[in-house]
């Protein structure tokens, strides 16, 4: 395992190329494959999932928190800031949401190289591109790539953890390996620190129980990386949430009260393209649409197989342990369903998948073989139309609604309701968001405001409550004036005005 292990890691130097050209040491680094799968992702997601798709629900919840565009939106207990962190060099000077898509849509990119070169060196190098590609086809990954939202992330830091810390245990004082280590640990618990305790379970059970794992520095670089990436939700926990236990629970409240839930079929209905399956109910998606969830789960045992004859046992064993314990959570634990869960699992399950295709499709000696490539090739070739098929409706649906929400924003900057301004109802924090106001719940997961203080806001700026049509306002807006706008019901505060400006 340690000749296997000792190549170059992220950070290393390597010699300058001195009568040779930049292409030809390139070449050399065999970095090429896994460079063109990256910069595919990224074309991929401006193409498939355009820039001008809007922000969705969650997406300005956490750009809200640095945006100088709308007030920060209420920030729930399960909620890390990770994400307003990495929209920031954005969010925090531009308004554009096709900016913003672009930023993220690279830099994805950039996560997915970084990530898959830490394995290099482990396996060969085609059968991380293959990986990558793998991955990066889902319908979930693109779709997600360029968006604020956590969960691409913590697959990411999952796959370098992982990689790295494999690393750490095979190359004694390998300090790029620890950094990797720790780095990758620290951006899944920035992101989401459940998530990360999760992903990061059988290598602290294998750190501390099993004696030939047992090396303080790997150890000390993942314990450090969790805290540190962490910390900031834990003191935040104590500031502003009553605790870390009280915290802990709130968020179990906010989902639905994790416990024993088989949300297996949850997550079938989602593959569907349902990007929220709460309440999960109705059927199940066509049968084809689900038929690479089933085949997934065996390539990777196969791969297991094949990576035990080709001594690559440990990494493979250890990469299948945490994508399992990723997904525990969210396939057991929880009573709703979004396919974004998953990617953690995908991400670390993508390598044993690939690592089997690939020597299904060759014979010892490097040559192809030509029935299973045929047989491979058609399958990859229906996998893949079915991921670009249901990805083309769910952004065309979703870009649908968030327009909806644009529009509702217009119509409220045309009755007055400009900022500074406050909205409440039920669907109004991505309103809000558009229409650079706060927003407001009496109830709710949201809940950070009472009749009362809405009637007060209502005296000194413009107050509005938005419903769907015929819903019944609250109490204190039955008095105000009524407007309808599209699909929804408007309710003007008497002080915001109503002319067109």
């Amino acid at each position: 395992m340690a000749k296997t292990l000792n190549v170059p890691l992220i950070g290393t130097r390597r010699p300058r190329p001195s009568d040779r050209t930049a292409r030809e040491a390139w070449r050399r680094s065999d970095l090429g494959p896994l460079a063109l799968v990256a910069a595919c992702f990224v074309l991929a997601q401006l193409l498939l999932v355009h820039p001008w798709m809007g922000l969705g629900w969650d997406e300005t919840v956490y750009i809200s928190q640095v945006s100088p565009h709308a007030p920060a939106a209420f920030f729930s207990a399960p909620r890390a800031r990770g994400v307003s962190l990495l929209v920031a060099p954005v969010a925090s000077w531009s308004s554009s949401t096709a900016l913003l898509r672009i930023y993220l849509s690279v830099l994805s990119g950039l996560g997915l190289f970084v990530a898959l070169r830490v394995w290099r060196g482990v396996f060969p190098v085609r059968v991380l591109a293959v990986a990558g590609a793998l991955f990066a086809s889902l319908w979930v990954t693109l779709f997600y790539g360029p968006q604020a939202m956590p969960n691409y992330w913590v697959a990411i830091g999952a796959l370098v953890c992982v990689g790295c810390f494999l690393r750490a245990q095979a190359g004694g004082r390998d300090r790029a390996a620890l950094w990797g280590t720790g780095l990758g640990a620290a951006l899944m618990a920035w992101m989401r620190p459940p998530d990360a305790v999760w992903v990061t379970l059988p290598l602290l059970v294998l750190a501390v129980a099993v004696p030939r794992w047992r090396r303080a520095r790997p150890l000390l670089a993942l314990v450090a990386g969790l805290l540190a990436g962490a910390a900031e939700w834990i003191i935040e926990a104590y500031v502003s949430y009553g605790g870390l236990t009280q915290r802990l629970s709130d968020g179990s409240r906010i989902q639905g009260g994790l416990g024993w839930n088989i949300a297996v079929g949850d997550q079938m209905r989602s593959l569907g393209g349902r990007v929220l399956c709460r309440p999960c109910n109705g059927g199940m998606p066509n049968p084809v649409v689900m038929a690479w969830w089933f085949v997934l789960p065996l390539i990777a045992l196969l791969g297991l197989v094949i990576a035990v004859r080709a001594r690559r046992r440990t990494p493979t064993l250890l990469l299948l342990a945490c994508a399992a314990t990723a997904g525990i959570p969210y396939l057991f634990m929880i009573g709703y369903a979004a396919p974004r869960f998953l990617l953690p699992l995908y991400a670390l399950a993508a390598i044993p998948v690939a690592d089997a295709l690939v020597q299904l499709l060759t014979v010892p000696a490097g040559r192809w073989r030509p029935a299973i490539v045929t047989a491979v090739a058609v399958g990859l070739a229906g996998h893949l139309a079915v991921q670009f098929a249901v990805l083309d409706a769910v952004v065309r649906r979703t870009t649908d609604s968030h327009h909806g929400w644009a529009v509702t924003a217009a119509e409220l900057h045309r009755l007055g309701v400009r900022p500074p301004c406050a909205l409440s109802g039920p669907d109004t924090v991505p309103i809000a968001f558009y229409a650079g106001c706060s927003s407001l719940a009496t109830g709710g997961h949201n809940a950070n405001a009472t009749a009362a203080s809405i009637t007060r806001s209502a005296l000194h700026m413009p107050v509005a409550v938005v419903t769907s049509p015929g819903g019944e306002p609250p109490a204190y807006a039955r008095a105000w004036a009524a407007h309808r706008a599209g699909d929804v019901d408007i309710y003007v505060s008497p002080g915001a005005g109503s002319g067109t400006p």
